[in-house]
Protein backbone atom coordinates (compact mmCIF):
# COMPACT_ATOMS: atom_id res chain seq x y z
CA UNK A 1 0.00 0.00 0.00
CA UNK A 2 1.62 3.25 -0.90
CA UNK A 3 2.14 6.38 1.61
CA UNK A 4 -1.30 8.43 -0.07
CA UNK A 5 -3.19 5.66 0.82
CA UNK A 6 -6.43 7.12 2.26
CA UNK A 7 -5.46 10.70 1.32
CA UNK A 8 -8.30 12.96 -0.34
CA UNK A 9 -7.39 12.57 -3.99
CA UNK A 10 -5.77 15.19 -5.71
CA UNK A 11 -8.51 17.99 -7.67
CA UNK A 12 -7.64 19.42 -11.38
CA UNK A 13 -5.01 21.62 -11.31
CA UNK A 14 -3.34 20.06 -8.30
CA UNK A 15 -5.44 21.52 -5.56
CA UNK A 16 -6.68 19.55 -2.49
CA UNK A 17 -10.66 18.73 -2.26
CA UNK A 18 -12.22 20.53 0.25
CA UNK A 19 -13.70 18.28 3.62
CA UNK A 20 -17.28 17.29 4.19
CA UNK A 21 -19.39 20.07 4.16
CA UNK A 22 -16.82 22.88 3.89
CA UNK A 23 -18.26 24.22 0.08
CA UNK A 24 -22.00 24.38 1.26
CA UNK A 25 -20.71 26.25 4.40
CA UNK A 26 -19.03 28.96 2.10
CA UNK A 27 -22.01 28.99 -0.31
CA UNK A 28 -24.54 29.98 2.30
CA UNK A 29 -22.66 32.64 3.99
CA UNK A 30 -22.41 34.01 0.54
CA UNK A 31 -25.39 33.66 0.16
CA UNK A 32 -26.41 35.26 3.20
CA UNK A 33 -24.13 38.39 2.20
CA UNK A 34 -26.03 38.95 -0.84
CA UNK A 35 -30.02 39.23 1.00
CA UNK A 36 -27.84 41.23 3.57
CA UNK A 37 -26.86 43.74 0.88
CA UNK A 38 -30.24 43.60 -0.65
CA UNK A 39 -31.70 44.10 2.68
CA UNK A 40 -29.68 46.89 3.50
CA UNK A 41 -30.45 48.47 -0.15
CA UNK A 42 -33.70 47.85 -0.19
CA UNK A 43 -34.16 49.41 3.70
CA UNK A 44 -32.12 52.59 2.27
CA UNK A 45 -34.33 52.81 -0.25
CA UNK A 46 -37.41 52.45 1.82
CA UNK A 47 -35.92 55.14 4.21
CA UNK A 48 -35.18 57.63 1.49
CA UNK A 49 -38.67 56.60 0.00
CA UNK A 50 -40.25 58.01 3.63
CA UNK A 51 -38.38 61.01 3.79
CA UNK A 52 -39.41 62.06 0.09
CA UNK A 53 -42.71 61.06 1.06
CA UNK A 54 -42.20 63.35 4.64
CA UNK A 55 -41.12 66.16 2.58
CA UNK A 56 -43.41 66.27 -0.48
CA UNK A 57 -46.12 66.16 2.40
CA UNK A 58 -44.02 68.83 4.34
CA UNK A 59 -44.17 70.32 1.34
CA UNK A 60 -48.07 70.38 0.19
CA UNK A 61 -48.95 71.59 3.23
CA UNK A 62 -46.18 74.48 3.03
CA UNK A 63 -48.18 75.50 -0.16
CA UNK A 64 -51.56 74.54 0.84
CA UNK A 65 -50.79 77.33 4.24
CA UNK A 66 -49.47 79.70 1.49
CA UNK A 67 -52.33 79.56 -1.19
CA UNK A 68 -54.93 79.97 1.66
CA UNK A 69 -53.53 83.60 2.14
CA UNK A 70 -55.01 86.63 -0.47
CA UNK A 71 -52.26 89.11 -1.08
CA UNK A 72 -54.11 92.71 -0.90
CA UNK A 73 -52.83 93.76 -4.32
CA UNK A 74 -55.99 96.60 -4.90
CA UNK A 75 -54.59 98.46 -1.11
CA UNK A 76 -51.52 98.28 -1.67
CA UNK A 77 -51.88 100.13 -5.57
CA UNK A 78 -53.78 102.39 -3.85
CA UNK A 79 -51.48 103.29 -1.42
CA UNK A 80 -48.54 103.81 -3.30
CA UNK A 81 -50.11 106.34 -4.97
CA UNK A 82 -50.41 108.34 -2.08
CA UNK A 83 -47.03 107.66 -0.72
CA UNK A 84 -46.27 111.40 -0.76
CA UNK A 85 -49.03 112.30 2.04
CA UNK A 86 -48.37 109.54 3.96
CA UNK A 87 -46.87 110.00 7.20
CA UNK A 88 -42.82 108.84 7.83
CA UNK A 89 -42.15 106.12 10.71
CA UNK A 90 -39.91 107.27 12.86
CA UNK A 91 -38.40 104.20 14.75
CA UNK A 92 -36.68 102.13 12.07
CA UNK A 93 -37.42 98.14 13.97
CA UNK A 94 -40.91 98.90 15.24
CA UNK A 95 -43.64 98.20 12.86
CA UNK A 96 -47.82 99.14 13.20
CA UNK A 97 -50.19 96.57 11.89
CA UNK A 98 -53.43 97.56 10.96
CA UNK A 99 -55.81 94.64 12.20
CA UNK A 100 -59.22 95.20 10.51
CA UNK A 101 -62.46 92.58 11.13
CA UNK A 102 -65.04 92.20 8.47
CA UNK A 103 -68.00 90.94 7.30
CA UNK A 104 -66.59 90.91 3.64
CA UNK A 105 -66.30 87.04 3.05
CA UNK A 106 -67.89 85.75 5.46
CA UNK A 107 -71.15 83.78 4.62
CA UNK A 108 -74.95 84.73 4.78
CA UNK A 109 -75.06 82.63 8.77
CA UNK A 110 -73.14 85.64 10.08
CA UNK A 111 -75.54 88.02 9.40
CA UNK A 112 -77.04 87.89 12.41
CA UNK A 113 -74.28 89.48 13.87
CA UNK A 114 -74.64 92.53 12.36
CA UNK A 115 -73.75 92.30 8.63
CA UNK A 116 -75.29 95.54 6.52
CA UNK A 117 -77.27 94.70 3.61
CA UNK A 118 -74.79 95.72 0.41
CA UNK A 119 -72.42 96.95 1.99
CA UNK A 120 -69.18 95.57 3.71
CA UNK A 121 -68.17 97.18 6.94
CA UNK A 122 -65.07 97.19 9.64
CA UNK A 123 -66.68 95.88 12.58
CA UNK A 124 -63.41 95.77 14.63
CA UNK A 125 -60.07 97.85 13.69
CA UNK A 126 -57.02 97.43 15.52
CA UNK A 127 -53.68 99.38 15.29
CA UNK A 128 -51.14 96.67 17.06
CA UNK A 129 -47.55 98.93 17.84
CA UNK A 130 -44.70 96.34 18.38
CA UNK A 131 -42.10 97.93 19.83
CA UNK A 132 -38.41 98.09 18.33
CA UNK A 133 -36.50 94.84 19.67
CA UNK A 134 -39.76 93.26 19.90
CA UNK A 135 -40.00 94.40 23.88
CA UNK A 136 -43.84 94.86 23.65
CA UNK A 137 -47.04 94.89 21.99
CA UNK A 138 -49.99 97.82 22.01
CA UNK A 139 -53.58 96.99 20.55
CA UNK A 140 -55.60 99.83 20.12
CA UNK A 141 -59.06 99.76 18.93
CA UNK A 142 -60.93 102.58 17.31
CA UNK A 143 -64.48 102.70 17.59
CA UNK A 144 -66.47 102.28 14.62
CA UNK A 145 -68.56 105.18 15.68
CA UNK A 146 -65.58 108.08 15.86
CA UNK A 147 -65.89 110.81 13.70
CA UNK A 148 -63.23 111.16 11.59
CA UNK A 149 -62.09 112.87 8.57
CA UNK A 150 -61.76 110.44 5.46
CA UNK A 151 -60.03 110.98 2.23
CA UNK A 152 -61.11 111.10 -1.44
CA UNK A 153 -60.18 106.76 -1.71
CA UNK A 154 -60.76 104.62 -4.87
CA UNK A 155 -64.39 102.90 -5.02
CA UNK A 156 -64.43 99.09 -6.09
CA UNK A 157 -66.27 100.39 -9.46
CA UNK A 158 -62.85 102.39 -10.08
CA UNK A 159 -64.22 105.61 -9.20
CA UNK A 160 -63.23 108.43 -6.61
CA UNK A 161 -65.28 109.18 -3.18
CA UNK A 162 -65.05 113.01 -2.04
CA UNK A 163 -63.47 114.01 1.15
CA UNK A 164 -65.62 113.46 4.25
CA UNK A 165 -66.32 113.92 7.81
CA UNK A 166 -67.90 111.09 8.98
CA UNK A 167 -68.01 107.59 11.39
CA UNK A 168 -64.79 106.07 10.89
CA UNK A 169 -65.90 102.27 9.34
CA UNK A 170 -67.49 104.00 6.62
CA UNK A 171 -63.96 104.29 5.34
CA UNK A 172 -63.96 100.29 4.65
CA UNK A 173 -67.50 100.72 2.92
CA UNK A 174 -66.49 102.88 0.82
CA UNK A 175 -62.90 101.82 -0.29
CA UNK A 176 -61.60 99.02 1.73
CA UNK A 177 -58.57 98.50 3.31
CA UNK A 178 -56.57 101.07 1.79
CA UNK A 179 -59.11 103.77 2.53
CA UNK A 180 -59.13 102.73 6.28
CA UNK A 181 -55.21 102.38 6.24
CA UNK A 182 -55.30 106.21 5.03
CA UNK A 183 -57.95 107.57 7.61
CA UNK A 184 -56.09 105.80 10.57
CA UNK A 185 -52.66 107.36 9.17
CA UNK A 186 -54.49 111.12 9.01
CA UNK A 187 -55.76 110.61 12.25
CA UNK A 188 -53.61 109.44 13.72
CA UNK A 189 -49.84 110.55 12.06
CA UNK A 190 -48.73 107.08 12.69
CA UNK A 191 -47.40 104.97 9.35
CA UNK A 192 -48.95 101.53 9.00
CA UNK A 193 -46.18 98.99 7.99
CA UNK A 194 -48.73 96.30 7.10
CA UNK A 195 -52.55 95.49 7.23
CA UNK A 196 -54.45 92.51 8.22
CA UNK A 197 -58.07 91.57 7.19
CA UNK A 198 -60.11 88.56 8.98
CA UNK A 199 -63.30 87.77 8.38
CA UNK A 200 -65.71 86.59 10.61
CA UNK A 201 -65.69 82.84 9.24
CA UNK A 202 -61.44 82.64 10.17
CA UNK A 203 -62.20 83.92 13.75
CA UNK A 204 -64.38 80.96 14.59
CA UNK A 205 -62.54 78.62 12.76
CA UNK A 206 -59.96 79.68 15.00
CA UNK A 207 -61.47 79.56 18.07
CA UNK A 208 -62.75 76.18 17.07
CA UNK A 209 -58.57 74.92 16.18
CA UNK A 210 -57.63 75.67 19.54
CA UNK A 211 -60.20 74.19 21.38
CA UNK A 212 -61.80 76.96 22.43
CA UNK A 213 -61.67 79.54 24.85
CA UNK A 214 -62.79 80.45 28.30
CA UNK A 215 -64.91 83.48 29.16
CA UNK A 216 -66.58 84.27 32.53
CA UNK A 217 -69.98 85.47 32.64
CA UNK A 218 -71.38 87.41 35.41
CA UNK A 219 -75.00 86.10 35.04
CA UNK A 220 -76.76 83.86 32.20
CA UNK A 221 -77.05 85.21 28.80
CA UNK A 222 -80.12 85.07 26.18
CA UNK A 223 -79.63 86.78 23.33
CA UNK A 224 -81.65 85.66 20.65
CA UNK A 225 -80.27 88.01 17.67
CA UNK A 226 -76.67 86.67 18.42
CA UNK A 227 -77.11 83.09 19.48
CA UNK A 228 -76.22 82.89 22.27
CA UNK A 229 -77.68 81.02 25.39
CA UNK A 230 -74.80 80.63 28.38
CA UNK A 231 -74.91 79.94 31.55
CA UNK A 232 -72.93 82.29 34.34
CA UNK A 233 -69.42 81.48 35.22
CA UNK A 234 -66.68 80.31 33.27
CA UNK A 235 -67.56 78.85 29.77
CA UNK A 236 -65.91 77.66 26.78
CA UNK A 237 -67.08 79.08 23.81
CA UNK A 238 -66.73 77.32 20.78
CA UNK A 239 -66.10 80.01 17.35
CA UNK A 240 -70.14 80.12 17.19
CA UNK A 241 -70.87 81.34 20.48
CA UNK A 242 -67.52 83.44 20.67
CA UNK A 243 -68.37 85.41 17.83
CA UNK A 244 -71.64 85.83 19.37
CA UNK A 245 -70.16 87.29 22.86
CA UNK A 246 -67.35 89.49 20.98
CA UNK A 247 -70.33 90.96 18.63
CA UNK A 248 -73.34 91.08 20.98
CA UNK A 249 -73.88 94.45 22.49
CA UNK A 250 -77.74 94.24 23.97
CA UNK A 251 -77.63 91.66 26.26
CA UNK A 252 -73.48 91.63 27.20
CA UNK A 253 -72.40 95.14 29.45
CA UNK A 254 -74.13 98.24 29.32
CA UNK A 255 -75.04 97.71 25.38
CA UNK A 256 -72.83 100.13 24.23
CA UNK A 257 -69.79 99.68 21.40
CA UNK A 258 -67.45 100.72 24.60
CA UNK A 259 -68.21 98.16 26.57
CA UNK A 260 -68.15 95.82 23.79
CA UNK A 261 -64.63 96.84 22.56
CA UNK A 262 -63.53 96.04 26.02
CA UNK A 263 -65.22 92.51 25.56
CA UNK A 264 -63.14 91.92 22.62
CA UNK A 265 -59.81 93.24 23.88
CA UNK A 266 -60.19 90.78 26.66
CA UNK A 267 -61.25 88.06 24.53
CA UNK A 268 -58.56 88.61 22.29
CA UNK A 269 -56.12 88.33 25.44
CA UNK A 270 -57.33 84.86 26.38
CA UNK A 271 -57.15 83.76 22.52
CA UNK A 272 -53.39 84.58 22.55
CA UNK A 273 -52.78 82.93 25.85
CA UNK A 274 -53.98 80.49 24.15
CA UNK A 275 -52.85 79.88 21.18
CA UNK A 276 -49.16 80.84 22.53
CA UNK A 277 -49.39 77.61 25.00
CA UNK A 278 -46.98 74.98 24.31
CA UNK A 279 -50.16 72.65 24.02
CA UNK A 280 -50.54 74.36 20.76
CA UNK A 281 -47.45 75.36 19.50
CA UNK A 282 -45.49 72.13 20.72
CA UNK A 283 -48.58 69.38 19.14
CA UNK A 284 -48.34 69.25 15.30
CA UNK A 285 -52.29 67.83 15.57
CA UNK A 286 -53.20 70.81 17.27
CA UNK A 287 -50.80 73.16 15.23
CA UNK A 288 -52.15 72.37 11.61
CA UNK A 289 -55.57 73.31 12.05
CA UNK A 290 -54.78 76.67 13.66
CA UNK A 291 -52.38 77.73 11.13
CA UNK A 292 -54.95 76.30 8.71
CA UNK A 293 -57.87 78.68 9.72
CA UNK A 294 -55.80 81.56 10.64
CA UNK A 295 -53.99 81.75 7.17
CA UNK A 296 -57.66 81.03 4.85
CA UNK A 297 -59.24 83.53 6.67
CA UNK A 298 -56.53 86.69 6.14
CA UNK A 299 -56.22 89.11 3.30
CA UNK A 300 -53.09 91.04 3.90
CA UNK A 301 -50.21 93.12 2.34
CA UNK A 302 -48.21 91.45 -0.12
CA UNK A 303 -45.02 91.69 2.00
CA UNK A 304 -47.21 89.42 4.04
CA UNK A 305 -49.28 87.40 2.23
CA UNK A 306 -46.76 84.51 2.40
CA UNK A 307 -45.70 81.84 5.34
CA UNK A 308 -42.43 83.78 5.38
CA UNK A 309 -43.74 87.02 6.24
CA UNK A 310 -46.26 85.74 8.22
CA UNK A 311 -43.45 83.44 10.17
CA UNK A 312 -41.10 86.37 10.49
CA UNK A 313 -43.86 88.47 12.19
CA UNK A 314 -44.75 85.45 14.67
CA UNK A 315 -41.04 85.05 15.13
CA UNK A 316 -40.88 88.74 16.61
CA UNK A 317 -43.85 88.08 18.94
CA UNK A 318 -42.80 84.95 20.44
CA UNK A 319 -40.89 86.69 22.62
CA UNK A 320 -43.05 88.88 24.56
CA UNK A 321 -44.30 87.93 27.55
CA UNK A 322 -48.28 88.31 27.85
CA UNK A 323 -47.99 90.98 30.43
CA UNK A 324 -46.14 93.14 28.02
CA UNK A 325 -49.36 92.51 25.14
CA UNK A 326 -52.00 95.25 26.28
CA UNK A 327 -55.06 96.01 25.24
CA UNK A 328 -57.02 99.77 24.94
CA UNK A 329 -59.13 101.95 23.26
CA UNK A 330 -58.13 105.29 21.61
CA UNK A 331 -59.09 107.42 24.43
CA UNK A 332 -62.50 109.50 23.59
CA UNK A 333 -65.96 110.92 24.55
CA UNK A 334 -69.56 112.00 23.17
CA UNK A 335 -69.30 113.37 19.84
CA UNK A 336 -70.52 117.28 20.36
CA UNK A 337 -72.91 117.12 17.10
CA UNK A 338 -74.60 114.14 18.74
CA UNK A 339 -74.16 112.04 21.65
CA UNK A 340 -74.59 108.65 20.20
CA UNK A 341 -71.08 109.10 18.09
CA UNK A 342 -67.67 109.69 19.55
CA UNK A 343 -64.67 112.04 19.26
CA UNK A 344 -60.96 112.22 20.35
CA UNK A 345 -60.53 113.30 23.80
CA UNK A 346 -57.36 115.48 23.58
CA UNK A 347 -55.32 115.56 25.17
CA UNK A 348 -55.33 111.81 25.89
CA UNK A 349 -55.34 110.98 22.37
CA UNK A 350 -52.81 112.91 21.27
CA UNK A 351 -50.18 111.88 23.95
CA UNK A 352 -50.67 108.42 23.19
CA UNK A 353 -50.59 108.54 19.45
CA UNK A 354 -47.29 110.70 20.20
CA UNK A 355 -46.00 107.94 22.56
CA UNK A 356 -47.11 105.24 19.45
CA UNK A 357 -44.90 107.37 16.80
CA UNK A 358 -41.98 107.66 19.10
CA UNK A 359 -42.18 103.87 20.46
CA UNK A 360 -42.41 104.99 24.13
CA UNK A 361 -43.88 102.70 26.81
CA UNK A 362 -47.97 102.63 27.59
CA UNK A 363 -49.07 101.59 30.48
CA UNK A 364 -52.26 100.31 31.26
CA UNK A 365 -54.85 99.64 34.08
CA UNK A 366 -58.62 98.78 34.41
CA UNK A 367 -60.78 101.29 34.02
CA UNK A 368 -61.78 100.77 37.98
CA UNK A 369 -58.14 101.97 38.75
CA UNK A 370 -57.70 104.57 36.19
CA UNK A 371 -56.49 108.33 37.45
CA UNK A 372 -58.03 109.49 34.17
CA UNK A 373 -61.10 107.21 33.24
CA UNK A 374 -61.29 106.07 28.97
CA UNK A 375 -57.72 106.96 28.75
CA UNK A 376 -56.52 110.11 29.81
CA UNK A 377 -53.30 110.87 31.48
CA UNK A 378 -53.59 110.69 35.26
CA UNK A 379 -52.23 113.69 36.84
CA UNK A 380 -49.01 115.20 35.90
CA UNK A 381 -47.26 111.42 35.36
CA UNK A 382 -44.77 111.94 32.62
CA UNK A 383 -46.06 108.11 31.82
CA UNK A 384 -49.72 108.11 31.54
CA UNK A 385 -51.55 105.02 32.25
CA UNK A 386 -54.47 104.22 29.45
CA UNK A 387 -57.64 102.33 30.63
CA UNK A 388 -56.86 98.91 29.31
CA UNK A 389 -55.99 95.14 30.26
CA UNK A 390 -52.76 92.68 29.30
CA UNK A 391 -53.32 89.53 28.00
CA UNK A 392 -51.30 88.13 30.78
CA UNK A 393 -54.42 89.25 32.83
CA UNK A 394 -57.37 86.34 33.76
CA UNK A 395 -60.70 86.85 31.79
CA UNK A 396 -62.32 85.55 34.77
CA UNK A 397 -60.51 87.49 36.99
Amino acid sequence: MSDTAGASPAQPGGGRALGPGTGSSASGRGRARRRRRRWVRGTGLAVVAVLLAAAGAGWAVYMKLEGNITPDEAAAAELARFEGERPTALVKDARNILLIGSDSRSGEENARYGRDAGTERSDTVILLHLSAGRRSATAVSVPRDLMVDVPGCRRPDGSRSEPVFTMFNSAFAVGGSACTIRTVEKLTDIRVDHHVVVDFDGFKDMVDAVGGVEVCLREPVDDEDAGLRLPAGRVTLDGEQALGYVRARKTLGDGSDTSRMERQQRFLGALVNKVSGNDVLLNPVKLYPVLDAATSSLTTDPELASLRGLYDLARGLRGIPTARVRFLTVPREPYTGDVNRDQLAQPAAEELFARLRTDRPVAVAPAARDSAPDGGPGGASPAPTFSGNSAAEDICG
